[in-house]
């Protein structure tokens, strides 16, 4: 089978460069996956837990070539390329020391600049989208849940969610948000500063959409607060315990996003309106004419992985 092919060499070749030789989506690969998983405990489970235990004791400053070698230490067989493999699905990053250059303010930046500027306040302004990731705890081992929320009416726009920590988790996020609210050319999406949100396939999708990025400064989770406060509030009102399994975790945030966050919650920073009706009250605005928010007929099921 052409899957099973691709799962037993992606440790030696790219999984894209594999589905696409063998004439296979890179989704329907993941799907997949996840019909495996339920069926077989993850072969690497071993040897995460000691990747992260590695990681930990080094008070999270080894990078790959380290572990590789605290690895083999171990008596692991291990390459380099199955370390990267995992260190990114594990959102494993080692510290390193950044190349600073001067912008033309006198500042130092790296990545994106942090060009939203904890300017969460809703209602009009400069059309901004904020994402990021969190985890969600279920009996089958976690699920990443990764979404797409309007700084201007609190709106969950769209979001991916997936067993693995990948760049693609925010690539679908990101195309399922884009796919019911098309944009003008300006729009600012901001993220924290997570190696999914700086990729090459990331990036290229915000520019060739017009986007322009905005990135929080280092260890500052407040930069991002809008989403921070989502995911807060999700994990006390929704995922506050595990679920029995990945696909009922699936469906559960469906419901809690489609029909009760986006269409009922009452918010605080929105007067104390829900998302949808807030939406609706701007696009009402005679002020607001030209500027149009995020309609509740256009937040539907289906924009989850």
């Amino acid at each position: 089978m052409r899957y099973a092919f691709v799962a037993s060499h992606r440790t030696r070749y790219p999984t894209r460069v594999l589905c696409r030789v063998l004439g296979v989506s890179v989704s329907g690969f993941h799907d997949y996956l996840r019909r495996q998983s339920g069926a077989a405990a993850d072969p690497d489970a071993a040897l995460r837990a000691e990747l992260r235990a590695i990681y930990a004791a080094s008070k999270r400053s080894y990078g790959r070539h380290r572990l590789v070698r605290a690895l083999r230490d171990r008596n692991h067989h291990i390459g380099h390329k199955r370390v990267a493999r995992l260190m990114a699905e594990e959102r494993i990053q080692g510290k390193t020391k950044r190349r600073w250059r001067r912008n033309a303010s006198g500042g130092s930046s790296t990545l994106a600049p942090n060009l939203l500027d904890r300017k969460f306040a809703p209602g009009a302004g400069p059309t901004a989208w904020v994402g990021d990731i969190t985890y969600v705890a279920t009996r089958q081992g976690w699920l990443h849940l990764a979404v797409v929320i309007s700084v201007q009416t609190r709106q969950v726009l769209g979001y991916s969610t997936s067993d693995r920590m990948t760049e693609e988790l925010v690539v679908k996020a990101f195309a399922n948000a884009w796919a019911l609210h098309p944009q003008r050319p300006g729009l600012i999406f901001h993220s924290d500063r997570g190696g999914q949100y700086w990729g090459n396939e990331f990036r290229q999708l915000l520019q060739s959409h017009g986007v322009v990025q905005s990135m929080s400064r280092p260890g500052n989770c407040w930069d991002n607060a809008v989403a921070e406060s989502f995911f807060a509030t999700l994990k006390a009102e929704e995922a506050a315990d595990p679920y029995s399994s990945r696909e009922q975790a699936s469906q559960s945030l469906a419901t809690y996003i489609h029909g009760f966050c986006n269409p009922a919650r009452l918010h605080s920073a929105l007067g104390y309106q829900s998302p949808n009706a807030y939406a609706r009250q701007l696009r009402a605005a005679p002020e607001m004419a030209s500027w149009r928010p995020f309609s509740g007929s256009q937040i539907r099921a289906g924009t989850g992985a």
